[in-house]
């Protein structure tokens, strides 16, 4: 498997919070919302470049000091509390993926959040990163007081037995390990469509490509993107160009065109689990396309 081998009225700000809690934001319905760290993964450049126009890419990159070979992204889960309830989006990575990332736990206890304290994990999808570590070490669901949520598009794809068979060699493990978590935590999972309010304040927005029932979740006046836009260079720089991390590229493309729409018109911040510096900022226009900014 390629990843295993080489591999409103809010205001962001960055904070000077413990290691694992990098930014926080309080929304102007007195909830907190944090990113907290599971670490980074360590990716060949190939996973998410290969499709795209060398000649074009270089003259991209260079400005974001990002090369070719390999790419280290942080890895950012969004917390939201908000009175009684601890709303946790996705899981992590867990201890079997990458050495670099299944820090989670230590992330939440630096924010003062033990595994207990969890009422919901709301998943954007089902990728290694974002779900394995939905499980302890005994294969029991982590956070065990929690109710977890997934699209039912999502869930429908990783439970259907030929998904396996059909996502390519590079993606199996993928299929086998989303299969069966999701199978672990079938008692507890819920699911949701498009439109969804999947808690109270929390709207499920279907952003597909990158998997094919991928969510957003618009909370106030932050939309936390997941994986629909990846990274802070080419998917803000070129949008429209396809990406080789996502499944379909040509439907990502589409659903990151229509995610910026969204952001630019209705003046939302972000939180994405790949963006650097804790994941929060805002979006900028750009000669070209767009521009993250930080915090």
């Amino acid at each position: 498997m390629m990843l295993r081998r080489a591999f409103l009225a809010t205001t962001a700000t960055a904070l000077a919070l413990p290691r694992f809690a990098i930014a926080e934001t309080t929304l102007a319905s007195g909830a907190t919302l944090t990113t907290v760290s599971d670490g980074s993964l360590v990716l060949p450049g190939s996973f998410v470049f290969e499709p795209m126009p060398e000649d074009e890419l270089a003259a991209v990159l260079a400005e974001f000091d990002v090369g070719t070979e390999q790419l280290t992204p942080e890895c950012n889960l969004a917390l939201l509390r908000d009175g009684d309830r601890t709303v946790l989006f996705d899981a992590g990575a867990g201890p079997d993926f990458q050495p670099s990332a299944g820090q989670l736990l230590d992330a939440l206890d630096a924010a003062g959040v033990a595994p207990e304290d969890v009422t919901d994990v709301v998943f954007t999808h089902a990728h290694p990163d974002h779900i394995w570590g939905v499980l302890d070490d005994f294969d029991e669901p982590l956070f065990y007081e929690a109710a977890h949520h997934i699209g039912a598009a999502e869930r429908a794809y990783w439970t259907d037995p030929a998904t396996v068979d059909t996502i390519g060699e590079a993606r199996a493990t993928f299929a086998v390990g989303a299969a069966r978590r999701l199978d672990a935590i079938a008692d507890r999972l819920v699911t949701f469509d498009d439109g969804a309010e999947v808690l109270p304040g929390i709207e499920a927005i279907a952003s597909p490509g990158h998997t094919p029932g991928h969510m957003a979740f618009q909370v106030g006046d932050v939309l936390i993107l997941g994986d629909a836009i990846a990274n802070h260079h080419v998917a803000f720089a070129r949008p429209d160009w396809p990406a080789g991390n996502d499944q379909d590229p040509e439907t990502a493309a589409a659903t990151r065109l229509a995610l910026f729409d969204r952001i630019t018109a209705d003046d939302l911040a972000i939180a994405g689990f790949h963006l650097p510096g804790g994941g929060m900022g805002r979006v900028e226009t750009a000669a070209d396309g767009y521009r993250f900014v930080r915090g």
